[in-house]
This record gives structure tokens, C-alpha cells and sequence, in this order.
């Protein structure tokens, strides 16, 4: 596998997903990993990722020499380069040295790192504050840009290298390309790791943490993710898990039979219902606050669960549908990025759980996890099903979720839903959604003056959910929403479109 370890760029987990596009498993660790778990890990190569700091802050994030000397190659990013820079010496310079966008690299001595790279010049993106303005011995320089002479550097033995550019992003169109050179190349990676020996690899870790006798609670969404997380362990236990979808009142139109006629019509899977809807809406009463709805939906859905594992025999174990980028916006290390949002599967768990985690997908992102779906033979009905999130429409209700405003949202959201099928957008949208404000504006219907709610229209594309585009609809189909909703949506007299792109904004509007 490969190590990388996380300053706190934005980019980090761009990087993960090229070394996986290259068929290298890696994980991302906190750059203050203890070196006794980095040696139990046992790499064949580590990343350092760039990071927000500066060289010259006090406290500024850095590594044991130990780590830079384990033996195996060791790749800088940016302000990954600087950390092995300055172990070897170097000195760098800020604030007049920024540089962000792009820029054009130019290679001054050929390095397997530029393997199969056409010509000298090659288009980058860069993105910061410090560069390396003079280099100890023990590095040579190997590329340069207008603004940074030390563009990319290697130890003379060529265990160690650092690149000023960001080469995991799509603005550098070699970077795919660089990163699958260091993995492949450098680190001797054979690149075998596939969808297959995932799915193998869980099912032995699945039995072996359950045991022969254990059974497994697992609570279904409806989602990509908990559909799938579920069919994998009942791959590995069989009869011993026991699912149940929990109709908590926040649900999409629909949702409940849908998941009767999947999951026990079709896969063979028992579905237990537990009937909680009056329980959630009344425990959300009165919270306006986006954080403290998440932990009482998480705090809800466990106590519920708690409950079922009691009816249903005692089990010792909860399954969960939990992705990488739900533990990396729900869970922050010290240095590396602030805590977006508490997720249901990780941060609004309460501490008194009784029931231990079955995570099977906590490595992956989405589109992984569709290829697992894949794999274990799920339909596309189930596989390239949209995103929905766990707190279900109680995050699209900006303000109190009530049971009228949940009905109100309902109705509008079906809607979108019929519309993007109509039109055949599903394949494109990552998500398309109904959002309900908490304001009201003025209005005219049938010759009167009306008062009501305002709907936003949420859709987005994306690739895994960490970064997404607002998507550019046609406006004949936009209008048709607008129409359609405050037609059918009595409560509503406004409809309005979210250009808003992640980042700076979330794709869930709480």
C-alpha cells in the first residue's frame, strides 16, 4: 500500500484517488501518525501532502526524521516538499513567492517521476505561499518554473523527491500521469489492486470480526452506500444479519415500498421495519441548528437500533454504510482540515453505543463503492442510485423540520425527481434535489395576493462528492420545475436555482 500522509491540503484526497485510478490501494493518515503504526503499516512508498501552514508559522506541522529514513521512496507535494527540504537543509522564502494557478514546468533532468511525459514544457497548477530558494546537496533540481527555480527536486539516490505542483488535480494534465510514475515506477507498486480482491479482502475481515456465532444489525437507507455495505456482509454472514429500514418521517416519496421490493422481493435480504416517525420529528422539534439536528437524528437512529437489536435476538454488532469522505468532512486532525459536518455514521454517534462498528466501505469513495455494487451483482436501480444523505430530508429543511414542512418538501421533491428521469439526467447528476427555505415571499395566484414558502433546486456534478459543480440546466427544463412546483406544492409560490459550487458551499444545504 501506499502511505499518505495529510498536512491539510483541500487536495489530499484527490490524491488518494489517482493512486487508486492506478490500481494502488493507499490510505490518508494525519501527518503526526505515530511511527510505530507507520511501521506496522509497512508502505511502499509515502506522499506528503501540501497544507495550508507556512514554514515560518510557530507550530508549523512537521515530521520525525525517522519517517523520511524508513528506507522506502517518499514523494513531497508542495508543502510536502518543504518538510523534506528543510530535514535535508534547505532554506525557502515567503509572502512575494506566492504563486496560484497555472504555470508551465519546464523538466531540466530526466527523472523516472517524467516517464512518458512528451517534451520539456508541461502545463501545472500551483498553490502557495513559500518556495525553496536555495537546495542543500544532498537534492538536485530536476524541474523549474518562471516562478519557482526549484519546481521539482530529488536526493541523489533518488529515494526522496518533492514537486512545488499539485499534479492530483485536473489543471495539470500530466499529473495522473507523474503520480502513476512514482507508484508503479519508483515505488515498485504492481498495480493488481482491484473491485475483486476488495470485495474478497472484506468478506475475510467481515467473518472474522463477527465470528461464527454473532449476528449483525445493519440499518438501511435506501442508499448506494448502506445497500451496498449490506449486501456485502450478507455475502459474508448469510442469515445472521438482520436489516431493518428505519421510516423516520424523512423520507423521500416512495422510499419505504421501494426498499420492501428490493431488498426482501428481490435480493432475499429480510427487512425488518421499524416504525419511528412520530419519534423523530418529535425529538427535532424546535432545533434550527444544522450540527445539533445530525447528532439527534444519529442519537435517534442508534436508540431505535438499540431497540430492534433487542426485539430481534441481541445483536453484538451495527452495520453502517460509512465512506471515506464522510469520515474525512466528519472527523478533523490536528493541522489538516476543519470538521465540515458532523455525518450520521461518524460524528452523531453517541458514546453509550452499546453495538460495535461494521464499516466494510469506510476506505472508499462512491463510485469505488458502485463497483463494488457491481461486483456483488446489484442492479442499476441500486448501483447508480443518487446520493441520498443519511438525516434524509431534515437536512434539506433549512430551520425546524415539522411535519408539515416535511410533506410540503416531499411533494416538491418529487417533482425534481420525475423531471431528471423524464428528462434522462441521471447519468449526468451527481444530485438533483428540492431544498425549503425558511422564508416566505409574496405572491400572486388567480388574482390573489399569496404569502408562501420558497423551494431552491439543488443539482450538482461530480465525480465522488468531495468537490462538485452546480449543473448548467436547460432553462425550458428549469422551467418546467418552477411550473410544475408551484402548481402542484400548495404552500409554494417561489422557486429559485443553487449556482452555488462545492467548495465553497456543501451540496446539502445543512
Amino acid at each position: 500500500m501506499i502511505l499518505i500522509l495529510d498536512f491539510g491540503s483541500q487536495y489530499t484526497q484527490l490524491i488518494a484517488r489517482r493512486v487508486r485510478e492506478a490500481r494502488v490501494y493507499c490510505e490518508i493518515h494525519p501527518y503526526n501518525l505515530a511511527l510505530e503504526k507507520i511501521r506496522a503499516l509497512n508502505p511502499r512508498g509515502i506522499i506528503l501532502s501540501g497544507g495550508p501552514a507556512s514554514l515560518y508559522e510557530s507550530g508549523a506541522p512537521d515530521l520525525d526524521d525517522a519517517v523520511l529514513n524508513l528506507g522506502c521512496p517518499v514523494l513531497g507535494i508542495c508543502y510536502g516538499m518543504y518538510v523534506i527540504a528543510q530535514h535535508l537543509g534547505a532554506h525557502s522564502a515567503g509572502a512575494y513567492a506566492r504563486e496560484y494557478g497555472s504555470a508551465t514546468m519546464v523538466i531540466d533532468q530526466h527523472d523516472a517521476l517524467f516517464d512518458g511525459l512528451e517534451g520539456r514544457e508541461h502545463q501545472v497548477w500551483m498553490s502557495h505561499g513559500d518556495r525553496l530558494e536555495a537546495l542543500p546537496e544532498a537534492l538536485a533540481a530536476i524541474a523549474h518554473s518562471g516562478n519557482s527555480p526549484y519546481a521539482a527536486v530529488r536526493t541523489h539516490e533518488g529515494r526522496l523527491r518533492g514537486i512545488q505542483f499539485h499534479p492530483e488535480v485536473v489543471h495539470t494534465p500530466c499529473g495522473a500521469q507523474v503520480l502513476r510514475n512514482f507508484v508503479l515506477k519508483i515505488c515498485s507498486e504492481p498495480g493488481d489492486w482491484t473491485m475483486a480482491g476488495f470485495v474478497a479482502t472484506k468478506l475475510a475481515e467481515i467473518r472474522a470480526q463477527v465470528g461464527s456465532d454473532d449476528r449483525v444489525l445493519m440499518g438501511l437507507s435506501g442508499g448506494v452506500d448502506s445497500s451496498v455495505a449490506a449486501a456485502l456482509v450478507h455475502r459474508a454472514i448469510g442469515a445472521r444479519l438482520m436489516c431493518v429500514f428505519v421510516d423516520n418521517g424523512l423520507l423521500r416519496a416512495g422510499e419505504r415500498a421501494r426498499m420492501e421490493e428490493t431488498f426482501a422481493a428481490r435480493l432475499g435480504i429480510p427487512l425488518r421495519i421499524a416504525e419511528a416517525a412520530d419519534l423523530f420529528v418529535e425529538r427535532l422539534a424546535g432545533v434550527l441548528d444544522p450540527e445539533h439536528k445530525r447528532r439527534v437524528i444519529g442519537h435517534t437512529f442508534i436508540d431505535v437500533f438499540e431497540r430492534e437489536a433487542a426485539a430481534l435476538g441481541g445483536a453484538r454488532f451495527l452495520g453502517q454504510g460509512t465512506l471515506y469522505p464522510d469520515v474525512i468532512e466528519s472527523v478533523s486532525f490536528k493541522g489538516p482540515s476543519a470538521v465540515i459536518k458532523s455525518h450520521h455514521n461518524v460524528g452523531g454517534l453517541p458514546e453509550r453505543m452499546r453495538l460495535q462498528l461494521i464499516e466494510p466501505l469506510r476506505e472508499l469513495f462512491k463510485d469505488e463503492v458502485r463497483e463494488v455494487g457491481r461486483e456483488l451483482g446489484l442492479g442499476a436501480e441500486i448501483v447508480e442510485r443518487e446520493p441520498f444523505p443519511g438525516p434524509g430530508l431534515a437536512v434539506r429543511i433549512v430551520g425546524e423540520v415539522t411535519r408539515e414542512r416535511l410533506e410540503l418538501l416531499r411533494r416538491a421533491d418529487a417533482v425534481v425527481m420525475d423531471e431528471v428521469a423524464r428528462a434522462g439526467l441521471g447519468a449526468r447528476l451527481w444530485q438533483a434535489f428540492a431544498v425549503l427555505l425558511p422564508l416566505k415571499t409574496v405572491g400572486v395566484m388567480g388574482d390573489g395576493r399569496t404569502y408562501e414558502s420558497v423551494i431552491a433546486i439543488r443539482a450538482v456534478e461530480s465525480q465522488d462528492g468531495m468537490t462538485a459543480d452546480w449543473a448548467r440546466l436547460d432553462a425550458a427544463f428549469l422551467a418546467r420545475l418552477s411550473t410544475r412546483i408551484t402548481n402542484e406544492t400548495r404552500g409554494v409560490n417561489r422557486v429559485v436555482y443553487d449556482i452555488t459550487s462545492k467548495p465553497p458551499g456543501t451540496i446539502e444545504w445543512e
